[in-house]
């Protein structure tokens, strides 16, 4: 059955009859390789008889499989939305029928359906994409690459050319009359030369395992929350070089999008809290031509998705969306130079605070790596981070051990091209010193940041914090009142203000040294 006789099916499964008058009212969703239709508690997803360079549905048996594959696949990280697979039946009389007595002529995804107010796509339309729910969405993708089956024959330079050229064609094919040519050709040539240059990285993290069978298509359209939790779907099971990718690359359609809609504090938090979850640092190198490749690849399916839109309005809007991504995947390419900032002060004065809100806006895309102390400590020691840790696990051997991993971590980071913000207390002038060599031996501008404010204000913090990897208390705060920190000659800022004033401080004090991006 091809695309012109799957019509029949098409309009079967448009009809509000095909699923009885408990449906209620059908609602068609349409993109360019599948139509879902929602009616009552349930989900229909088909495969549209295409054939691109990326997929081929083009018979039934194809999509029947692709059906199975699909249930198996997203019961990995949804198994309550994956039911089953429903063949689309001919009957005896011509008529068709839901998973009738007749012969199978097509083949749907069953699905339990949810509330598509809870997409996250739609979340970030109303401005209603809660930064709280960012590290279970992080903690989600990490759990899914850990467990995710290891590709070896997948991935790795030969993997992501094949990305490129499919882009290319892309831009070639569905992108002629929207895309320019120029930007284009333009694009390809500058990618396939990082491409050469990143190679041996990308071969050696295939060969360490880091190319699995991951989600594939890791957008906020395909993450909704299910009883409260980000809850990821829809995971690419059409095309093992699509879904068995590097974990980064697969972790880079999800920044993109979330940078994309200048969701930046998103963005940043996703990044560094994945980082904590995960142990990924090494990779870090390869994020410009990931997050690049990412977009353009939503620069080539935006235009496929534009060309089988019959409303015009959004055909228009696809159209322009995949300009938008176009010009993305260029950006991407060309970051801007790193830098390494540390945050300083005693308990309470707010550093992680400020790191967080500085980190968007600095260095490459999603931000800054951030360093925090508190919760490398518990990472060191194999604990959950709110889990409260006992004398021993502030140890002068234990705390020189987290020192010395902000500094091997931000040392990578910088060498990787990404900026760096390590959050310590920074008591000690050694530790101090130490921090800035780190920025002086890579070659990359370094800043001090020391908060300071009143006792009082300090404790009151400190009382009231809750979920937060910190263990400190009053008495910990007292001793540190007490400790010679020696000439701290960091920028100094008074941390006794709001937050929002505190990092607009940091922001004057960092102006002249570092280029910040503005929200």
């Amino acid at each position: 059955m091809g695309i012109e006789e799957q019509g029949s099916v098409i309009a079967f499964l448009s009809a509000p009859a095909t699923y009885g008058p408990a449906a209620g009212e059908v609602e068609r969703i349409d993109t360019h390789i599948s139509i879902v239709w929602l009616a009552g508690d349930r989900a229909y997803k088909l495969k549209r008889a295409v054939r691109y360079d990326y997929v081929d549905f083009s018979s039934v048996e194809r999509r029947r499989l692709a059906c199975e594959a699909e249930v198996a696949l997203n019961r990995r990280t949804a198994p309550s939305l994956y039911r089953g697979v429903l063949p689309v039946t001919r009957e005896r009389d011509g008529s068709l029928a839901l998973a009738g007595d007749g012969v199978p002529i097509d083949w749907l995804v069953e699905m339990q359906r949810f509330d598509q107010n809870t997409l996250f796509d739609r979340l970030a339309d109303r401005h209603q994409l809660d930064m709280a729910l960012m590290g279970g969405l992080a903690d989600g993708v990490a759990r899914l690459h850990s467990d995710a089956e290891r590709c070896l024959d997948r991935g790795g330079r030969e993997g992501m050319a094949w990305v490129v050229d499919g882009n290319a064609l892309g831009f070639s094919d569905q992108g002629a009359g929207v895309l320019d040519a120029t930007i284009c050709r333009r694009l390809t040539a500058d990618t396939r030369h990082v491409l050469d240059r990143d190679a041996r990285q990308l071969d050696a993290r295939r060969r360490a395992g880091f190319v699995r069978r991951c989600h594939g298509d890791l957008h906020l359209r395909n993450i909704c929350l299910i009883d409260g939790v980000p809850t990821l779907f829809d995971g690419v099971e059409f095309n093992d070089d699509v879904a068995c990718i590097d974990v980064l690359y697969d972790l880079a359609f999800l920044l993109m999008d979330l940078w994309r809609r200048d969701l930046r504090q998103h963005a940043n938090m996703v990044f560094n809290e994945y980082l904590a979850r995960s142990g990924e640092i090494d990779g870090l190198g390869l994020l410009p031509l990931f997050l690049s490749c990412r977009a353009a690849v939503r620069a080539k399916t935006s235009v496929s998705a534009a060309k089988v839109q019959s409303d015009d309005r959004q055909r228009l809007g696809l159209e322009g969306a995949s300009r938008e991504y176009l010009a993305l995947a260029e950006r991407f390419l060309s970051p801007p130079l790193p830098c390494l900032i540390a945050v300083g002060g005693f308990s309470g004065s707010g550093k992680s605070t400020l790191a967080r809100g500085l980190g968007p806006d600095i260095g490459a895309a999603p931000g800054a790596v951030i360093l925090r102390s508190d919760t490398i400590r518990k990472s060191l020691l194999g604990v959950a981070p709110l889990e409260r840790l006992g004398a021993d696990g502030y140890s002068p051997a234990l705390t020189r051990r987290v020192y010395d991993t902000i500094r091997t971590r931000a040392r990578t980071a910088l060498t990787a091209g990404q900026a760096a913000i390590a959050d310590a207390v920074y008591a000690r002038p050694e530790d101090r010193a130490a921090i800035a060599e780190v920025a002086r031996a890579a070659g990359v501008p370094f800043a001090g940041l020391w908060l300071e404010g009143t006792p009082a204000v300090l404790a009151e913090r400190l009382a009231t914090r809750v979920h937060d990897a910190s263990d400190a208390t009053i008495d910990v705060l007292e001793m540190q009142l007490e400790s010679d920190c020696g000439e701290v000659e960091w920028h100094r800022l008074d941390a006794s203000v709001a937050s929002e004033q505190v990092r607009y401080s940091a922001e004057q004090a960092l102006g002249a040294l570092i280029q910040l991006r503005r929200r």
